[in-house]
């Protein structure tokens, strides 16, 4: 997958997370992930669909990251992954597809995004909506750690 598919997301990711919920993310080195089992409890999912190309972005938070993130963000510390987690989770996916999807369109790539959904459970499956390599973007916060999945028809 080329890094021009790759880039906007995780320039998107780290945008929300310092101007929405004032965390200053590290990145890791991707990866190419060989398997389908979310790597945390909380996933948001949407597809990206375009004449030119089609993909889906998965971001799969840890617990604790998750709670943090609703605590930064609304002011308040849900004690578990409840409705309010999900909802938070499917937002956050939504503005980061948002903002990808406004990147690549100045490169020439029109997408459709499709409602975001979520899954909960540890050891859940992300299932991609196209064939394409997986790719892993590990991040680190101050509360623990998260991933973005980023997969694009090839």
């Amino acid at each position: 997958m080329r890094a021009d598919f790759i880039n906007p997301f995780l320039h998107a990711m780290m945008n929300v997370l310092r101007t929405m919920a004032n965390m200053q993310p590290q990145v890791g080195k991707p990866v190419l992930k060989d398997d389908n089992i979310a790597r945390g409890v909380v996933t948001g999912f949407i597809d990206l669909m375009g004449e030119q190309t089609a993909g889906s972005l998965a971001i799969t938070f840890s617990e604790s990251v998750a709670l943090d993130l609703v605590e930064r963000m609304l002011g308040e510390r849900p004690e578990k992954i409840d409705g309010t987690v999900r909802d938070l989770v499917g937002e956050v996916t939504n503005i980061v597809s948002g903002g990808a999807k406004k990147i690549l369109s100045e490169e020439g790539y029109d997408f459709y995004l499709s409602q975001p959904v979520t899954f909960v459970g540890k050891g859940h499956q992300v299932l991609h909506s196209v064939y394409g390599p997986k790719i892993l973007l590990p991040f680190h916060v101050e509360s623990g750690d998260f991933v973005v999945e980023v997969c694009f028809r090839e």
